[in-house]
Formats: C-alpha cells, structure tokens, sequence
C-alpha cells in the first residue's frame, strides 16, 4: 500500500483545506504555512492549543511507542503522516480517499496517544509547564480560586472514553474547559496522571488550598441543610 497522504487530504486534517470565506472560523489558530511540520501544524489547529509538541527524537525511539501499533489502526502510515515521511511509491499500490482519511484520523489518536506519554517525561514536562505559565490551559472558575491556572487532566486513561477536563489545583476539582474546541480533545491525550505528576515535579507552583467556601443565606442567615 502506498502512502500518498497529502495528494487527497481530509477536510478533518488537511494543511491546505481551509476556505478563504470562513478564514475567521478557520482550524487554524497559528500559521498554516505548507514548510511547517504536521506535528506544529497539529498543535496549532484551533482547539489544539493544550497539546504541546512532541520531539520526533522521542517519537523515533521505538521503545517510546510501545505497544501503540496493536491499538492504532494504518499504524505504519500514520506514523509516517506524523513524522513527514514521503513514501515511495515503488509498490503500485494507491491509497483512496477513504482510506486517506482513515490514516489522518489515525494521526490524530497516534499523536494523542504518544502525547499522552511524552507530557510525563522531563521534556514533556517542561514543554508544559511553559504553556501552564502562559495559562494556555485556561484559569479556574471558581470565585474563590481568583483565577488560579488550571493543568488538563483526562478522566480515563483509554482513547475515546471521555474528554478532556482541566483540573484546578488549588481547589482539587474538575471542569469543562472554557472553549468548546478544546473541549473535544480526547482526554486519553492527557491521561489520568499527568497534572499530579506535574504538581509533584514542581511543587514550588503547588498553590495553598482554598479555604473559603460559598454560604448560602437568607436575609443573613445561613440554611440549616435538610
């Protein structure tokens, strides 16, 4: 089978399907220029914006992707998509335009998935506590939080099970983050350890806990609960 990704892209993952008369509502949030990477292209996709990028040094290692080629379907394509690896064409064969969209969509959930393990490593975690500086993951809305900065945390570690959710850690609760784009991410991007292992890693960031609570009241008085 051939690997001719990029001669019919997917409306989904495409570099260069991008109508010129919705360019403000474009996937893109970054540049979109057809020298850059997939893996810079990918993470500046609108709604993207949680996922940092992943070294290819990590993604060449195989010991890194472990396991991933029994769980990723066109693995071998995808992870040429990933790594802009133009394929020969020497065996004949031609990829259709379902079939192409099959393999970026694989892309997408290999990229996830690997992301899912690069952000626990010493790499991965500073690429994300840059971000996590730049309150790329948003502030939490909780009054008496006064806005402190959120990590992404998914509630299962398996693809497609839930999204993402960003976990405050001065409160220690969970919400929907404030974006609906990035509110689709795949939580399994995330995984389930990472913003603890973040908070233990650097525990200088690590804020006091909350100790004001809302009361609610009555012409001044609290409620008795029932």
């Amino acid at each position: 089978m051939g690997k001719q990704m990029h001669n019919s892209p997917s409306p989904l993952l495409s570099k260069t399907n991008i109508s010129d008369d919705i360019s403000e509502e474009s996937e893109v949030s970054g540049s979109d220029k057809e020298d850059s990477s997939w893996i810079s292209w990918f993470c500046n996709l609108r709604g993207n914006k949680f996922l940092c990028e992943v070294d290819e040094d990590y993604i060449l290692d195989d010991y890194n992707l472990c396991g991933l080629s029994h769980q990723v379907p066109y693995y071998d394509y995808a992870l040429d998509l990933i790594l802009d690896v133009e394929e020969s064409s020497s065996r004949g064969e031609i990829i259709t335009e379902e079939q192409n969209e099959l393999i970026e969509s694989a892309a997408e959930m290999l990229y996830g998935m690997i992301h899912a393990r690069y952000i626990l490593t010493g790499n991965g975690l500073n690429s994300m506590f840059k971000k996590y500086n730049k309150y790329d993951f948003g502030r939490c809305p909780k009054l008496y939080c006064r806005g402190q900065p959120c990590l992404p945390v998914g509630l299962s570690d398996i693809p497609r099970a839930s999204t993402v959710k960003i976990y405050c850690p001065k409160c220690e609760d969970v919400y929907y983050p404030p974006s609906k784009y990035q509110a689709n991410i795949d939580g399994a991007y995330f995984g389930t350890t990472f913003s603890h292992l973040f908070m233990m890693t650097y525990e200088f960031k690590r804020p006091e806990k909350v100790m004001q609570s809302y009361v609610p009241r009555v012409f001044g008085f609290k409620l008795h609960k029932p």
